[in-house]
């Protein structure tokens, strides 16, 4: 595990507020991470009532889960939706009866005082219907923070970028706004990639979003990912993005950026063709946009393997 990140004294909420958190782990044969995961989550020390649904996506249920962390008020269920991340997120609101609901990654963690951060923001942004926080990402033994530079995100912060560090395991909703108001995790979205994207995007079109601008949870990159080289899903959860959401294209810079991780995925297929349109497409709206560039190097030949591998060792992904 990694070393706490040093910060400075992080906001606590007020003794009258503790409001009940329900954090829904959604998991797929990963035994010891999960463990880790639930772990971090128990070690928050949370004052309020606290619960947590670990959601078995196509995979046997573990019950001595249970049995292993009864201070998180564990239930272990199974995903009665869609098979993925958005049909377990689901499973797990809809069982969550907390007024508030997190999600955490089973190949994640929490560091500490997470949860007490974001129910503070929270309370002092009575209009913000969920709270995020910065992370800081592990690859290959390397960390390396991910901030926002600000404490509101707005749409037009998420239109240009996907903003990674407000990645899904940071999140904390109040449960009513995703019941009756923006609504569950899309489970139309294809393979559940994009999913998180999603969400934010719908959430800020109704307020901006709280943001705890410090790294409050690990997030663990590498070939440990289901969606690890999937680039067929990565090109048409892009094409279904620009669908629900077009205004993306309407800023150069967010209209760059999706053209060229588009031309990537299409370079790491070796449709070099498609790859290069897709490239210049990019650089059109943005002559500065890298993803292009990189797109333009795989089509000549770069391994993709190659260009990732040097960016996660910075945090970073296309």
């Amino acid at each position: 595990m990694m070393a706490h990140p040093q910060t400075h004294q992080l906001p606590s909420p007020s003794p009258s507020y503790s409001p009940s958190v329900t954090v829904v782990v959604p998991t797929h044969d990963r035994p010891l991470l999960v463990r880790e995961t639930l772990r971090s989550i128990a070690e928050q020390g949370y004052g309020g009532a606290l619960e947590t649904i670990v959601v078995f996506d196509r995979a046997e249920p573990d019950p001595s889960l249970e049995n292993e962390f009864p201070e998180l008020a564990l239930r272990v269920v199974r995903n009665t939706r869609t098979p993925g991340l958005p049909g377990s997120r689901n499973t797990g609101i809809l069982l969550a009866h907390s007024e508030l609901v997190a999600f955490c990654d089973d190949d994640d963690v929490w560091l500490p005082g997470k949860l007490e951060a974001q129910v503070a923001a929270l309370e002092a942004n009575p209009e913000a219907e969920l709270a995020a926080t910065s992370i800081v990402v592990r690859y290959a033994g390397r960390d390396s923070v991910r901030l926002a530079g600000t404490e509101r995100v707005e749409l037009r912060h998420l239109l240009r970028s996907r903003m990674a560090m407000l990645h899904s395991s940071t999140l904390l909703f109040r449960r009513a706004s995703l019941i009756d108001g923006i609504g569950l995790i899309d489970e139309e979205i294809p393979g559940g990639m994009s999913e998180d994207w999603d969400i934010l995007i719908r959430t800020a079109r109704r307020a901006p979003i709280a943001h705890v601008d410090r790294p409050l949870v690990q997030v663990l990159w590498g070939n440990n990912s289901f969606f690890t080289q999937r680039w067929d899903l990565k090109l048409t959860s892009h094409e279904w993005m620009l669908d629900q959401h077009p205004d993306i294209l309407d800023d150069p810079v967010g209209a760059g950026r999706v053209l060229g991780q588009m031309a990537f995925a299409e370079a790491a297929m070796r449709r070099r063709r498609a790859a290069v349109r897709r490239a210049f497409a990019a650089l059109r709206r943005n002559w500065r946009e890298p993803r292009a560039f990189f797109a333009l190097a795989v089509a000549a030949g770069v391994s993709p393997g190659t260009v990732l591998g040097v960016l996660h060792r910075y945090g970073r992904g296309v």
